[in-house]
């Protein structure tokens, strides 16, 4: 049996280093760098001859070259370890020519993208600041021409990092602000997902810190915030970073969690302390706690003073707090105090003299458990006499129905349907009621403006509807599809 090879000897030290990091060492005497370019442009000259096979073929002429020349070295110094340096030094020289072909050819790609691709690069900027995070990140993985257009600033005005929330942790949200830099206008965080939990985000308290870097370079100029299930976040984490946020208008907290277990609304006050621009607040509190005071009420009125649009979910809010709401936001166009357990409707009564020459347009009143069928009526009445001639869309749906006079819950309330539908058809009004004993046999109560009653459980479809009623209030609506039902 023949004996096996010996193994090569470790060559060190290691000429790949060597020749890969060639500017770190020493020039040779005699060194001449136009003489080496010469050589290899002759090389690379060679005349169309077969590569193989044939006797003048270049991989023969290979051959025979490396005969001649191993031996030559092997009889000259007599150590094999000289014939296995040479022959790892030919195959790191192929090896360099092979990196330097490829590295040509994504140049030549990327110079004819640019040439084919119809759209000068201000254009396909604009193009990529339309996309999504998730999709602009895949783009700029296409070729360098493309990445050079990604890595403007303008790609990075509009964040969102919500649909790869299991993915994202400070880091990405750090580089993500970096390169958006002074432009950035809108950011979106956490797992819009109900289903996702509030464990499986990789984000921590500290994740929007960036923003208040070079005094608020990055957060100076941002206009919307929206955080998705973020337990970690709290009050004393996003106050300084609102404080650094003066231009914010738009704030949307879904599962606001109170540091201290304080109320919600007693939080509200140092969360909308430095941002007296807002127009929309959406805040869906994690945990219902006590009553919130007159006082912290009040400043929160007065820290806002352009709100348009509020969205306060499973607040302790009560019909005293609700009319002072409504009443103090001058400019008030939309209200969802939805799933407040304490609200009997009683703030109803008179609001349309009180609030005589209110904008609002849209009250959504859905899953208040003490909601009563009488107060809801009255407030009918009074739209029929036009008390409330700037109200467009109401919704007193709940999975709960309404408590009637006796204490009792019904599902079924008798409302002036044809009435308000022939004096107020600017108004929509919405009443679906699903007993708990109803979602086994899927049969529901539903009311309609219209005058019309369905025996369908479609929910969704009717929130579809309000959104189209409502104009401006979109955003509104959508949460409301993504949170509606996980709320009952």
């Amino acid at each position: 049996m023949d004996t096996p090879n010996p193994k090569r000897p470790c060559l060190v030290p290691s000429v790949t280093s060597s020749i890969e990091n060639a500017s770190s060492l020493p020039i040779a005497p005699g060194f001449n760098q136009s003489n080496i370019d010469m050589t290899i442009s002759s090389f690379l000259s060679l005349s169309d001859l077969p590569l193989f096979s044939s006797p003048l073929s270049i991989g023969c002429s290979f051959d025979r070259v490396l005969d001649k020349v191993i031996p030559s070295e092997a009889g000259t110094s007599h150590d094999e370890f000289d014939q296995d340096r040479f022959l790892d030094r030919t195959l790191q020289l192929a090896s360099l020519l092979y990196k330097s072909t490829k590295r040509y050819i994504r140049k030549r790609a990327t110079l004819q993208n640019s040439i084919s691709w119809p759209l000068l690069p201000e254009l396909t900027i604009k193009v990529f600041s339309m996309l999504d995070t998730k999709s602009l990140m895949q783009a700029s993985a296409c070729c360098s021409m493309f990445n050079k257009c990604a890595m403007d600033r303008v790609c990075y005005s509009h964040i969102d990092l919500t649909t790869a929330a299991k993915h994202v942790d400070n880091g990405v949200v750090c580089i993500m602000i970096h390169r958006a830099g002074r432009e950035l206008r809108s950011l979106k965080l956490g797992s819009i997902s109900p289903s996702a939990g509030y464990t499986t985000s990789l984000l921590t308290r500290s994740c929007l810190t960036p923003l208040t870097f070079n005094h608020g370079f990055a957060g100076g100029l941002l206009r919307s915030l929206h955080l998705y299930c973020l337990s970690m976040m709290d009050s004393k984490s996003l106050s300084p970073v609102l404080s650094a946020c003066l231009n914010l208008t738009d704030l949307k907290i879904v599962g606001f969690v109170s540091g201290d277990r304080l109320n919600p609304v007693e939080q509200l006050v140092s969360l909308t302390r430095s941002c007296r621009l807002l127009e929309n607040l959406f805040i869906e509190s994690y945990i219902a706690a006590s009553f919130p005071t007159d006082s912290s009420l009040l400043e929160v009125v007065d820290n806002c003073p352009n709100l348009i649009s509020l969205t306060l979910l499973r607040f302790r809010l009560n019909d005293s707090i609700a009319q002072k709401l409504i009443k103090g936001f001058r400019r008030l166009k939309y209200i969802n105090l939805s799933s407040s357990p304490e609200i009997n409707g009683s703030f109803l009564r008179g609001l349309g003299l009180i609030c005589k020459d209110s904008p609002l347009e849209t009250l959504i009143l859905r899953n208040c458990y003490t909601l009563k069928e009488r107060e809801v009526l009255q407030f009918l009445n009074s739209l029929l006499a036009r008390d409330f001639k700037s109200i467009k869309l109401i919704d007193v749906s709940s999975a709960y129905g309404l408590v009637s006079d006796g204490g009792k819950r019904t599902f079924e309330p008798r409302f002036p349907i044809e009435e308000l539908t022939k004096e107020r058809s600017d108004v929509r009004f919405v009443a679906i009621f699903e007993s708990q004993s109803s979602l086994l046999s899927s049969r529901t109560g539903e009311v309609y403006s219209d005058g019309t009653s369905s025996g369908s459980s479609n929910y969704s479809s009717e929130e579809g509807e309000h959104e189209e009623e409502e104009e401006g209030q979109e955003g509104q609506e959508e949460e409301e599809e993504e949170h509606g039902n996980d709320l009952e």
